[in-house]
C-alpha cells in the first residue's frame, strides 16, 4: 500500500478531480488491490474516521476546505474476459480501472456493448453508482453485477444489477456510503457489432436508421468525435473539458405539471416554439437540461466570476474551471443558472455531480 504523505506534504484533491477544484485531504492512501482498498476502509469505519472513497474524480465536486479525514484513492487494476454461448461474453474488471480504456479494449477484441460509452472520463467502480450514459446506452443495459464491500457488515458481497436500483443517473448507491464497488460485471456480445443504435445524431452521423448495428470500431470513433465536439473528452490544454461533465441531470416531470410549464415557454420564447420532452417513468416526461438552459438566457460560454468560471463554450450543460476558479465560484455560476432556469420555466435543476463539503 503507498505510504500516506506526511502531514506538511497535504495532497490537493484538485490535482485528483476533472474540475481541478477541491481542497487538501487530511490523509491520502492510494490502494492498488481490492484487499487493500477493503483494509483501508474498514480501518477508517472502525476508527470512526471520515472516508472518502475516490475513483477518476470525473463526477465530484470537492469543496475549497478539502476533506478532514482520510482519501482513498481507488488504484485496483485488472480485466477478465470470459467467453460464454451463443455469441455472449461476460466482461469483469478491477473498479480502478480506466473506464474508456476498458471500453477501447472491448472494441479491440471485437466485443459489442459499451462502444457508445467511449471517451467518458472516471474509472470502472463509479459507473454503477452513477449508471452512467450516452448515445442511448446506460450501464443497465450491459451491467450483471458488481462485488462490494459492505462497510456495516465488514462482509465482501455479490450483488446482482437488479438489485442495484439504476435509474436515470442514479442508483441505491449513489449520494451514500455505506458500500464501496470493487469491480463490476459486465454482458457483452462476440463479433464486433455494436448494439443497436438508439440515438437519432448517432444514427445520422453513423449513416444508418436507428435499431440498426454497426461495426464497433466506427461507432467508438464517431462517439468520441461527438464528445470531443462538445468538449466532453479530457484535454488538459482545453479549459472546455475542465468539467465534471453535465453538470445538470434532465428534469423529470409529472405530466400534470407539463401545462404550467408549457404556458411560461409561450410566454417567454413564442407559443411556437416547441419544447424538447421525451418518455420516462410511467406518467413522467423528460426534458431537456440543455434547452431550458440556454432559453433562460445562459448560452455557451456564458461565465461569472469575473470569468474565471463558465459555461462551456460548446455545451451548456458542462460548467468549467477556466484555469483559476475556486469551487465557491463554480458553486455561485450554478446557482445562477438553477435559480435562473426555474424563475424562468417553474423547473428546478439538480446537480449530477456528488457534492463533497459542500452544497447547492
Amino acid at each position: 500500500m503507498t505510504t500516506p504523505p506526511s502531514a506538511t506534504e497535504p495532497v490537493v484533491l484538485a490535482d485528483h478531480t476533472t474540475l481541478r477544484l477541491g481542497g487538501p485531504a487530511a490523509r491520502f492512501v492510494n490502494a492498488t488491490t481490492a484487499a487493500e482498498l477493503v483494509e483501508v476502509v474498514t480501518a477508517a469505519d472502525s476508527a470512526r474516521e471520515p472516508l472518502l472513497v475516490l475513483g477518476g474524480g470525473s463526477n465530484l465536486v470537492i469543496s475549497d476546505a478539502g476533506f478532514d479525514g482520510t482519501v482513498v484513492r481507488v488504484g485496483t487494476s485488472g480485466r477478465r474476459i470470459d467467453r460464454l454461448s451463443d455469441g455472449r461474453v461476460q466482461l469483469t474488471v478491477e473498479a480502478g480501472e480506466d473506464w474508456d480504456e476498458v471500453v477501447a479494449h472491448t472494441v479491440a477484441n471485437d466485443l459489442g456493448g459499451l462502444e457508445c460509452l467511449s471517451g467518458i472520463p472516471g474509472l470502472v467502480g463509479a459507473t454503477p453508482v452513477q449508471n452512467v450514459g450516452a448515445y442511448g446506452v446506460e450501464i443497465t443495459d450491459v451491467l450483471v453485477s458488481v462485488d462490494l464491500l459492505d462497510r456495516e457488515s465488514g462482509q465482501v458481497r455479490m450483488v446482482p444489477a437488479a438489485e442495484l436500483g439504476l435509474a436515470y443517473r442514479t442508483s441505491v448507491l449513489k449520494g451514500k456510503d455505506n458500500a464501496v464497488v470493487l469491480r463490476a460485471r459486465f454482458a457483452l456480445t462476440d463479433g464486433g457489432r455494436s448494439a443497436p443504435i438508439a440515438y437519432a445524431e448517432l444514427a445520422r452521423t453513423l449513416g444508418v436508421e436507428v435499431g440498426d448495428r454497426a461495426p464497433v470500431g466506427e461507432v467508438r470513433k464517431v462517439v468520441l468525435e461527438l464528445r470531443r465536439g462538445k468538449g466532453m473528452v479530457l484535454d488538459a490544454v482545453d479549459n472546455d473539458t475542465w468539467s465534471a461533465g453535465s453538470f445538470f441531470t434532465n428534469p423529470i416531470l409529472a405530466e400534470d405539471e407539463l401545462p404550467a410549464v408549457l404556458d411560461r415557454v409561450a410566454a417567454r420564447v413564442g407559443a411556437d416554439v416547441a419544447m424538447p420532452r421525451y418518455p420516462a417513468t410511467e406518467g413522467h416526461l423528460k426534458l431537456s437540461a440543455a434547452w431550458l438552459i440556454e432559453r433562460a438566457g445562459f448560452g455557451k460560454g456564458h461565465s461569472a466570476r469575473d470569468g474565471r468560471v463558465s459555461l462551456s463554450t460548446k455545451h451548456t450543460l458542462a460548467l468549467t474551471n477556466r484555469g483559476s476558479a475556486s469551487t465557491a465560484d463554480l458553486l455561485a455560476l450554478a446557482a445562477e443558472v438553477r435559480d435562473g432556469v426555474r424563475a424562468a420555466f417553474g423547473v428546478r435543476l439538480h446537480p449530477e455531480p456528488v457534492l463533497i463539503g459542500c452544497e447547492l
